[in-house]
């Protein structure tokens, strides 16, 4: 159904993509593999319209074309669905669905009915049941997915591409989300699936291309291939897995919470959070589990400072209660947060990677206590460029073009220079690839090896299980378990997060 021949893009003399050429089927799941920066984000671009200018050439049922912008892919039956959602959150579903190719009645004015129903037909063939006048933002992250399936669905796009799908969205979630696929698969739309979450790929995934370094490297069929195989084509090497062999930390406490509570800005009578007591240890690292909606970012957040007038309980660091009334009050104190979206909370796309890192230490970095000095903020950068091995042409490239796996570690690397005793971390490898992953558990070992206390939230049952010392579980607002890494398995961890089970 589409050919990529020969295709290359390069970004200010830097080679994203090389040569590709690739083949996509109909009814069939094509996974697209490679490590972040390996050039599959810049591929899709150039499939789905965003990237106009490139050399090579695309063939879709055996015409070539070359698209201007996203709209005209779309027309021609190329559709793309981000991770990061494009959807406008105070618009119903209908709105979302026909924004920019709205049906007008014989006398130009707009046919809601038409919408309305058309939107309902999309979203039984989805098996959403919702209203099509539903508001975006009164979704959960798995069925706004569903939307964007919609979408695409009403161009009657032939290619659908999906970005880490699955990235924010919970198991059950997951399941409806393959029905769906499988369903668009017997109906001969050719599926390209993107996932770090290789054990995804062998359920869903007929064939799968590999690229490395924006090449090419191999395409083949799924059956019969296994988990290190496909690792090994990724990465061009073995990768052996970060796991935390003995408990590093001491007894001494860096971190103490006690009943800490977090009321719902929308139900006052609502509690977030309730009553939630824990400490951390220097050293210790702290896995947090939760299906979503248990409070894990919300915790975070409160921890934090960034709910002051919502949030009650008490916060101590070494022993010492802590106002922890804003996160200037929290920095202060040493805690550091890299939130679980980079890109919205994490970075300053448009701004370089120098002053991206420099921006949480700008007053150590002046001369005379107003004037920012470029060669101290340099010098800091080069250091955890280094330290991270964060891959960038220059420290004055912008953070917007660089992978996920390299703007996760910007932002380790900005509170990194604070020097915090307590890192907090949400989802801290969400949509990057297993050898950043694994790099990132290295960085979370060495520190906490040299004493810092990390507080890792993650969905990833198999990431919480091989770098923590100790994992506690929420459920609906509440810690429903605690549980020493040495007796942690998948099914205990499970069980005490599903609300029903408590």
């Amino acid at each position: 159904m589409l050919v990529v021949e020969n295709v290359t893009k390069r970004f200010s003399g830097v080679t994203a993509l090389e040569n590709i050429t690739l083949e996509i089927h109909g009814g069939e799941v094509t996974a697209i593999i490679g490590e972040n920066g390996a050039g599959k984000s810049t591929l899709m671009k150039i499939l789905s319209g965003v990237y106009p200018e490139y050399e090579g050439r695309i063939i879709f049922k055996g015409n070539t074309v070359r698209f201007s912008n996203p709209k005209e892919a779309q027309e021609c039956g190329i559709a793309i669905i981000h991770q990061e959602l494009n959807l406008i959150p105070y618009l119903s579903i209908t709105e979302n669905i026909f924004l920019g190719r709205e049906i007008e009645t014989s006398l130009g004015a707009l046919d809601k009915k038409a919408m309305r129903n058309k939107t309902r037909e999309l979203l039984e063939k989805l098996k959403l049941k919702v209203e099509p006048d539903t508001l975006i933002v009164d979704l959960k992250v798995g069925q706004q997915q569903i939307v964007e399936i919609a979408k695409a669905l009403l161009t009657e796009s032939e290619v659908i591409i999906m970005d880490e799908p699955t990235s924010a969205i919970t198991e059950s979630e997951v399941k409806v989300l393959f029905e769906i696929i499988n369903n668009l698969r017997s109906e001969n739309k050719a599926i390209v699936y993107i996932s770090h979450k290789l054990d995804e790929l062998f359920k869903i995934a007929d064939r799968y291309i590999v690229l490395r370094d924006g090449k090419m490297i191999e395409s083949g069929r799924m059956d019969g291939m296994k988990t290190d195989d496909i690792i090994q084509k990724m990465v061009g090497r073995e990768i052996n897995l970060i796991r935390r062999k003995d408990l590093q930390c001491t007894s001494e406490d860096v971190l103490c919470v006690k009943n800490l509570s977090l009321k719902n800005p929308n139900r006052k009578t609502e509690d977030f959070l309730k009553d939630i007591s824990f400490s951390l240890k220097k050293g210790e690292v702290l896995g947090i589990f939760g299906l979503m909606g248990a409070g894990r970012t919300e915790l975070l957040e409160t921890i934090f400072g960034l709910h002051p007038k919502l949030a009650k309980g008490e916060i101590t660091m070494d022993g010492k209660i802590v106002p922890i009334t804003s996160s200037s009050s929290a920095i202060k104190a040493g805690l550091a947060l890299v939130p679980e979206d980079r890109k919205k909370d994490g970075l300053v796309l448009g701004l370089d990677v120098q002053k991206n890192i420099g921006i949480t230490t700008l007053k150590e970095n002046q001369t005379l206590g107003v004037l920012l000095n470029d060669g101290k903020e340099s010098k800091l950068c080069e250091k955890y460029r280094e330290d991270l091995k964060i891959k960038t042409s220059s420290v004055k490239q912008t953070a917007v073009s660089l992978s996920g796996g390299n703007q996760q570690k910007i932002v380790i690397a900005k509170w990194l220079a604070t020097n915090p005793k307590v890192l907090l971390l949400d989802e801290p490898t969400r949509g990057i690839d297993i050898n950043a992953k694994n790099e990132i558990y290295k960085l979370i070992l060495s520190l906490a090896d040299k004493g810092m206390g990390i507080i890792m939230v993650s969905s990833e049952l198999p990431e919480i299980l091989a770098v923590s010392d100790r994992v506690l579980v929420m459920s609906e607002g509440v810690v429903t378990a605690e549980i020493p890494i040495a007796e942690a398995s998948e099914e205990i961890i499970l069980k005490a997060a599903i609300p029903n089970s408590i």
